[in-house]
């Protein structure tokens, strides 16, 4: 099924790089500055594929895999530590004109999950795949397979540990052949635990379409997942709504299907696509003690974010405004 689209003679991408407990003074200087950067290459280089004409996914996955590999952000080479000392990772993507999706979780190997996800949305009849499965799924797309020790950084061992010690767990041995990723994990913020990465951007040919990516939170167990993969919790896109992708607590935006209820919103309740994102997150999720925050898009053009977390690492960019870039609750 296609959804209706109208050229247009603008483009849209707002980005995000989770949000958490992130403060002013919990940040240096040279955190702040590195974290900056890091959003500002992200969108520009979704930026680039929109300005050419390029589509929404092909910006989302362009924007993500830079994200991925960038240790600063709990998506791929930096991404958080399960109990057990491993990478599991987790990723979606949706298309807007004819809600195609994919998703992965719990995969080791991939370098980039999100293009992974795309390969689950384009190559199959699924939508979500998890563990080994799509580990072999991967491998059998030709998509560039690592060690699970290149998603290694020291800080986020470190935050494991710390983590195991609060809890009375165990600490699990190193992966083989760990080291750092590069100076630049060392200045990694640990945003609560956890933290995402994401993306929602709209096209000259009218399309939207969302895509999310992350490594879970610190110290989870038994194989959990959250909202991120999950289509209609953490990530959505429809041409007669909105695209979201969140990032928070993901059980409760789970049990709240945040990303698709922002969207019904918009296509049934007729809401301005800002105030459909202040109602879920900062009434709804807030009302049930979730924590966390999103972005979205509109196809019209309309860009938004709303958090109820201290910070989101987030940006947003269109034809006709420059790029804006923010880190704390008093920031636009």
């Amino acid at each position: 099924m296609k959804l209706p689209a109208q050229a247009t003679s603008t483009w849209a991408i707002v980005v995000h790089g989770g949000a958490g407990v992130i403060e002013r003074k919990d940040l240096s200087a040279e955190q702040e500055s590195a974290y900056r950067a890091g959003m500002n290459r992200a969108i520009q280089a979704g930026a680039a594929v929109l300005t050419k004409g390029g589509a929404a996914l092909d910006a989302i996955e362009a924007t993500i895999q830079l994200m991925e590999d960038d240790p600063l952000f709990n998506a791929g080479r930096g991404a958080v530590f399960t109990a057990e000392g491993r990478n599991e990772l987790d990723a979606a993507i949706m298309d807007g004109q004819t809600l195609a999706a994919g998703a992965v979780a719990g995969i080791t190997r991939t370098r980039h999950p999100i293009s992974l996800a795309r390969r689950v949305m384009e190559k199959s009849s699924h939508v979500m795949l998890i563990s080994a499965g799509a580990d072999t799924f991967s491998k059998e797309q030709g998509l560039e397979q690592v060690e699970p020790a290149w998603f290694y950084t020291e800080r986020r061992w470190r935050a494991l540990e710390t983590f195991l010690k609060e809890k009375g767990l165990p600490i699990p041995p190193k992966p083989a052949g760990a080291r750092d990723a590069s100076t630049t994990a060392n200045l990694a913020h640990d945003e609560g635990k956890k933290g995402t990465v994401g993306v929602a951007a709209l096209d000259m040919s009218g399309n939207i379409a969302a895509g999310t990516s992350t490594g879970g939170t610190t110290g989870k167990r038994w194989g959990r997942v959250g909202d991120s993969p999950i289509i209609g919790a953490g990530t959505y896109a429809s041409n007669t709504s909105c695209a979201v992708s969140a990032t928070g607590t993901g059980e409760y935006f789970i049990r709240l299907a945040v990303a698709r209820e922002i969207c019904s919103l918009v296509e049934h309740k007729g809401m301005k696509l800002q105030a459909a994102a202040d109602e879920v997150i900062q009434k709804q999720l807030t009302a049930i003690g979730g924590d966390g925050g999103i972005i979205a898009v509109a196809p019209d053009g309309q860009m938004a974010w709303s958090f109820n977390t201290s910070g989101m690492y987030r940006a947003r960019m269109s034809k006709d405004q420059p790029v804006l870039i923010g880190i704390y609750k008093d920031e636009k």
